[in-house]
């Protein structure tokens, strides 16, 4: 097996990074880099003989535990029973807003994207939020969302157990600081460094001091993702997943 890691590879192992400690983690649709992320932590707490991670990934049978979708979901959200989830958006701006509604002036948009569902009440609710987008431009990262689908954070008097903790990208990752309600630059992509990132992020950011390239998986990992999350992945997402097992990778090109 190569010790080489793909593109994805990367993404879903640093994603697993943010789920570390996890009881039930809920995966929404057409989301095979986070359902994978969350499969390696499960496969790793059971390598660990650690407590069961329980995994609800919507479109999967095998994988779910709700038997009653999105309804359900909402309801173990506010019970507690839900410790991490992923959001993205058309837009995501500096403070953590996301966008999901379309551009434009609302209600006269130029764009129309499908809209919130139920975005606020996930993002209010479960603890760690982690929000995904592989495009990373400048349209996508923006200043200020032309309509806030969902808030990253909430006025001192607002009760709120959830919100975002991280912003992984096709070219980097972000660390969420809620006191501030602001990124910090974690880590760039190879391919990439300080100054394309700044150069591709159309809003303002910190970066650690300690910011480089982000790791590629270790060896245990790659075994893991090519050999039994491939496996169980393959259930819901099977072209993404024959992709894993045969270690097809993908060019570190344009992250656009």
């Amino acid at each position: 097996m190569s010790a080489s890691a793909t593109h994805n590879e990367r993404l879903i192992a640093v994603i697993a990074t943010y789920l570390e400690g996890v009881r039930h983690v809920a995966v929404g649709a057409s989301s095979p880099i986070p359902a994978a992320a969350a499969m390696l932590v499960r496969a790793r707490a059971a390598a660990a003989n650690a407590p069961e991670v329980k995994l609800s990934i919507l479109g999967s049978v095998k994988h779910n535990f709700f038997t009653n979708g999105s309804a359900e979901l909402f309801d173990c959200a506010a019970q507690g029973r839900i410790d991490a989830f992923f959001l993205g958006g058309g837009q995501i701006d500096g403070h953590g807003n996301i966008n999901l509604v379309g551009v434009g002036e609302y209600p006269n948009t130029k764009v129309r994207w499908p809209g919130s569902f139920g975005s606020a009440y996930l993002y209010f609710q479960v603890p760690r939020v982690i929000l995904f987008r592989e495009e990373h431009t400048p349209r996508v990262l923006v200043d200020q969302v032309d309509f806030i689908s969902a808030p990253g954070t909430s006025a001192p008097d607002v009760v709120r157990s959830g919100g975002p903790v991280a912003l992984v990208t096709g070219r980097a990752v972000f660390d969420f600081d809620k006191e501030r309600a602001g990124f910090t630059l974690k880590s760039w992509h190879p391919g990439e460094d300080a100054d394309t990132i700044r150069a591709q992020t159309g809003f303002t950011y910190e970066t650690d001091a300690t910011a480089a390239t982000t790791a590629d998986p270790d060896a245990a990992t790659l075994e893991l993702l090519r050999g039994r999350v491939a496996d169980e992945l393959s259930e819901t997402y099977p072209k993404f997943a024959a992709r894993l097992r045969d270690e097809i990778a993908t060019p570190d090109g344009p992250k656009a």
